[in-house]
């Protein structure tokens, strides 16, 4: 990546910054400070006027604890550090001058562009403030990005599904809280109202378990004052967050001792800050005129949301069902980095997307294929005995083929029609979504593949007046595999997760270059198991049927690799074996092979989307 095509995004909290690094193909790169993904805030100015950030600056407190700035953003224009006053503006530069450093050392160089992020409720004065504090640190004029506004995009981005009109509210759970109602509008969130408490968050909580440590130690260090309060209270976050993967732990003294903390002590401690955060959301939601049944979701960052019982005591307070969001830490800085960019592809993009003349044209290949095959399957029937007993030699393999092909067929046509249909629905009109729609339209094309197959096994019984039981043997067990995951994807639509580009009627489109290969290779072994034995001919009869093998190995290859150059590897081996084992046992093992294959590409299509492209569940929107 190339410095100039860098975008360095910082989130400033009271307690913490949190930086990343995106280039233009998307992808992005947090930035480490002291070996973690967050720098303090706090900066500790030197005798000499020098500025110590991060964890220097937390080393220095015990000894400058006159000249201990522990968060820039909560002081005013002026800060008195010993007996000189100094600007707030430059102790907040030296903190993002400390970031400025950090990127350029990562991409080689000062970086292109870069984004503040800031809270909503933040007005114009504290807004030019940090502007000129990203200009003397050499970051020259940022692009400010709301705080909430960021979580949101970043929870769209990563498989939110959120219609045009809906309201979210964002709790922001830092050292202080900041819990703001955003409305989804068609180019983007508008924030309707938010509300600030600072002693809502993570600082009220290491304050109230300070106190808790000092009561029960009877050392003054550890409250208000002191000139080791720093130094404890770094050692009290420190154990709050290991909290979160330890039953105890221990918090070392100014006096050389130390007090073990748990988890139960902690919630006690918390309980009243959460449940304070939990009486804001309540009263934000109130301020933008809406009630908790308007919220579409309500979706918990900031350390501050790490804690166990966060979600169940907002959840009582507010009458809504928060949700942690994953990586609270850097939502909004992730989010904020990907703000002006174009968007990944959502259910109301990519939904509506019709499909293209020739995907509606090419979607009828399988069916006329499964339709021949079928015709050779009947006519070509080699019968056998006298007149009292006479039995037919069937192509099993062919009937399962033409069964195949069918649903394949079915399933082009469900998605194609259920994407016309969705495309007919405006965003947030009718009482079904867009993607359930084309759920809707899957499943009836697999109750449709499904009744086509049954069909296919009772004309051949009624036209051959053989018994049903092998021709439903050989239509409906094959495509049984087909069928379930067209099921899934049919469920996977109507929940909303990502829309693939192109939408489903495209994803969803069973390669027919397999499908023709696949047709003309089983005609060919059909008629070289049926053709009469004219003497001159048996040689060419025969090379007829190795053909047709090869072809249906080629087809299984083409229908479960992707690349091209595997395929290549791969297709000269299977085709080899297909055509050695040709005869009448084996016609349908080949058919079983590829009907295998065909449930094989529906796996990978799910995969793709359920596993790989699905986001945690926290980040989903509840209904």
């Amino acid at each position: 990546m190339r410095p100039a095509e860098a975008r360095l995004t910082i989130d400033v909290g009271r307690a913490g910054v949190v930086a990343v690094v995106a280039g233009p193909d998307g992808g992005w790169t947090p930035l480490t400070f002291d070996g973690g993904p967050v720098l303090s805030s706090a900066v500790a100015v030197a005798e000499d006027g020098s500025f110590l950030t991060g964890q220097a600056a937390w080393r220095a407190a015990s000894t400058l604890s006159d000249r201990f700035i522990a968060s820039p953003l909560a002081s005013g224009d002026q800060v008195t550090v010993g007996d000189v006053q100094v600007e707030s503006v430059d102790v907040m530069a030296a903190v993002l001058r400390q970031v400025a450093d950090e990127a350029a050392r990562l991409v080689g160089g000062p970086v292109g562009e870069v984004r503040l992020v800031v809270p909503a409720g933040w007005g114009p004065r504290r807004r030019t403030w940090m502007r000129h504090a990203a200009h003397r640190a050499g970051l020259g004029q940022p692009t400010l990005v709301e705080a909430p506004v960021a979580v949101a995009e970043h929870l769209v981005a990563a498989g939110m599904q959120l219609l045009v009109g809906a309201f979210v509210v964002v709790c922001d759970l830092g050292a202080g809280a900041e819990v703001t109602v955003l409305r989804r509008g068609p180019a983007g969130f508008e924030v309707l109202a938010t509300l600030a408490d600072e002693d809502a968050g993570g600082d009220a909580v290491d304050r109230a378990l300070a106190d808790v440590l000092a009561g029960s130690s009877g050392d003054s260090g550890l409250g208000a004052a002191g000139d080791g309060r720093w130094a404890v209270l770094a050692s009290v976050r420190a154990a709050k967050e290991s909290l979160s993967w330890h039953p105890a732990v221990t918090v070392p003294l100014p006096s050389g001792a130390g007090v073990v903390v748990n988890g139960v002590m902690l919630e006690q401690v918390a309980l009243p800050v959460v449940e304070r955060a939990g009486r804001l959301t309540a009263e934000v939601i109130a301020a933008a005129d809406l009630l908790p049944e308007d919220i579409s979701g309500v979706y918990c960052v900031g350390g501050a949301s790490l804690l166990p019982m966060t979600a169940a005591v907002i959840g009582e307070a507010a009458k809504v069902t928060p949700v942690v969001v994953h990586d609270p830490v850097t939502a909004a800085v992730r989010g904020a980095a990907g703000v002006g960019m174009p968007a990944p592809p959502t259910e109301v993009a990519d939904a509506v997307a019709v499909p293209s003349v020739r995907r509606a044209a090419a979607m009828v290949v399988p069916g006329f294929v499964s339709l021949g095959l079928v015709a050779q399957f009947l006519f070509t029937a080699e019968w056998n005995g006298a007149l009292v007993y006479r039995w037919a030699l069937l192509n099993w393999g062919e009937l399962a083929l033409a069964a195949v092909f069918a649903v394949v067929a079915a399933l082009n046509a469900g998605t194609v029609l259920g994407a016309l249909s969705a495309a007919r629905t405006p965003p947030g009109g009718g009482s079904r979504s867009q993607g359930g729609q084309v759920g809707t339209g899957i499943l009836a094309a697999v109750s449709l593949g499904a009744a086509v197959a049954g069909m296919y096994a009772i004309v051949g019984s009624l036209y051959l007046g053989l018994d049903v039981g092998p021709f439903l043997r050989w239509t409906l067990l094959p495509v049984t595999p087909m069928l379930v995951c067209a099921l899934t994807a049919a469920v996977v639509a109507a929940r909303g997760w990502r829309t693939p580009p192109g939408g489903w009627a495209e994803f969803l489109a069973f390669p027919n270059s397999s499908v023709v290969t696949a047709a003309a290779g089983m005609v060919l072994v059909q008629y070289s198991l049926t053709a009469d034995r004219w003497p001159g001919m048996v040689l060419w009869i025969d090379l007829a049927g190795r053909v047709g093998g090869a072809l249906l190995g080629v087809a299984v290859v083409m229908a479960v690799v992707g690349p091209l150059m595997l395929r290549l590897v791969l297709a000269a081996p299977v085709a080899v074996i297909s055509a050695a084992i040709v005869s009448w046992r084996a016609s349908g093992i080949l058919g079983a092979v590829y009907a295998t294959a065909a449930a094989v590409w529906w796996v990978q299509r799910l995969w793709t989307r359920v596993v790989r492209a699905t986001p945690p569940a926290s980040m989903r929107a509840a209904g």
